[in-house]
């Protein structure tokens, strides 16, 4: 079955960084989109960014331009998230999925991980 794993989520201070690292198995990994999402207490989830089966194509949410890179390694069937020039707003578990391409509607991701912690503080 398809498994989503993601890792690397912890406590930063303001303007540090973070490499989130999400393991995939179970299917062909090269031939999906995947995607980085995140949801703090209260809100609803949001999209972070966006790879292409390739890696050709990404997309990022605005709130996160500039400061986040996705990328994946498919000899390692992983997808990462670099987040640099972290805020506080930043706080959020943060959850990685599979899709059929880039997208930032919810609906098209079919299979997510179960989510690691991002928390920043001031």
């Amino acid at each position: 079955q398809v498994q989503l794993v993601e890792s690397g989520g912890g406590l930063v201070q303001a303007g540090g960084s973070l490499r989130l690292s999400c393991a995939a198995s179970g299917h062909i990994f090269s031939w999906y989109a995947m995607g980085w999402w995140r949801q703090a207490p209260g809100k609803e989830r949001e999209f972070v960014a966006g790879i292409s089966s390739s890696g050709g194509t990404k997309d990022y949410g605005n709130s996160v331009k500039g400061r986040f890179t996705i990328s994946r390694d498919t000899a390692k069937n992983t997808v990462y998230l670099q987040m640099n020039s972290l805020k506080p707003e930043d706080t959020a578990v943060y959850y990685c999925a599979r899709a059929n391409r880039v997208t930032a509607n919810p609906f098209e991701y079919d299979y997510w991980g179960q989510g690691t912690q991002v928390t920043v503080s001031s």
